[in-house]
């Protein structure tokens, strides 16, 4: 069962797109996205949530005359990630076809749609799913996490990560140049970037230790500097963390 998101500025073609998605028995899911904006807000999710995860997306029915970013675009910025989902465009315009299939596209379905064509494009999209081979989920990019910023996707280098802060099912990333939210819980980052050097200070806190400056005790109370920021270090993880500390000035 395919996973898909359809995206079209035109609201009659979005909705009569999804109402052909939704009646395929092939289709579990199908959602709408009005602009490349939207849907790339929406892939990063099902990025970030992996392949199996509860927001992975299988399938994108794309458009490609669209104000801002077009079709083609949104496809070249997929084409990046490591795990990408499949690309089907749905167009009026039959001039683009070749760009589109140099772009790996599974299929290229002109306008108005007709069900048994859009049908095909969902059997080839299932059968190239279906065949695929297996991949650990990872970050598309271990060395960069995606991050949203005024409506576009960018990369920002772990490495330039000083902390990061618990909000919820949320985590907020703190950079010299500043900060971003993503939809990753810290426990997810503490696990995934602790052989990067990450080491967890408190239950709001993961922290880089290469970017601790100092390690503060006061009546009994400890804390750190990072990059001018002073965080408290609970009770729990002082002793390893003056370990770790103690480790890295001495190799």
């Amino acid at each position: 069962m395919l996973r898909a998101l359809a995206v079209d500025d035109e609201q009659p073609s979005l909705e009569e797109l999804l109402y052909l998605l939704n009646a395929d028995p092939r289709v579990s899911s199908a959602e709408g996205a009005s602009d490349a904006t939207e849907a790339l807000r929406r892939i990063n999710r099902a990025l970030q949530s992996g392949p199996g995860g509860p927001e992975a997306i299988d399938v994108v029915f794309l458009d490609i005359h669209m104000p801002g970013l077009d079709g083609l675009d949104l496809a070249r910025l997929l084409g990046g990630f490591a795990q990408p989902p499949l690309v089907v465009f749905v167009t009026a315009h039959e001039g683009f076809a070749v760009q589109a299939f140099e772009l790996k596209a599974v299929d290229y379905v002109l306008k108005p749609v007709r069900r048994e064509r859009l049908a095909e494009a969902v059997r080839r999209a299932a059968q190239l799913r279906d065949t695929a081979p297996l991949i650990p989920v990872h970050e598309p990019d271990p060395d960069h996490i995606s991050v949203e910023l005024g409506g576009v996707t960018r990369f920002v280098a772990v490495e330039d990560i000083t902390h990061v802060e618990a909000h919820g099912d949320y985590a907020r990333l703190h950079t010299a140049q500043g900060s971003h939210l993503v939809r990753i819980p810290l426990s997810t980052l503490e696990e995934r970037w602790r052989p990067r050097g990450f080491v967890r200070i408190h239950r709001r806190h993961l922290v880089a230790l290469r970017h601790i400056g100092e390690l503060r005790l006061d009546a009994g109370t400890v804390s750190v500097l990072v990059d001018s920021v002073e965080l408290q270090v609970s009770r729990r993880h002082a002793r390893q963390l003056r370990d770790l500390l103690l480790r890295r000035t001495t190799s």
